[in-house]
């Protein structure tokens, strides 16, 4: 599978759901003045357009719980 084939389903799917979840982040952070979530969705965001479906899939959950542990953590 080619990286960059646009016209595969599933990196389609997985590109909008995920730059969706990120664009909350962005926005989020942004608003909020919160680096974590802005580095979060601009991770995302990156990531949505680089990887295929299931490594992207996988570097978003892993970003989604960084952010959520560094957000326990008092960052």
């Amino acid at each position: 599978m080619d990286i960059n084939d646009l016209t595969n389903a599933s990196f389609l799917w997985a590109s909008l759901i995920w730059s969706g979840i990120a664009s909350g982040y962005l926005l989020y952070g942004w608003r909020q003045k919160a680096y974590v979530p802005l580095a979060t969705g601009a991770v995302m965001t990156a990531v949505s357009w680089l990887l295929p479906a299931f490594w992207m899939s996988l570097v978003c959950i892993a970003a989604m719980a960084a952010a959520w542990w560094l957000h326990k953590q008092g960052y």
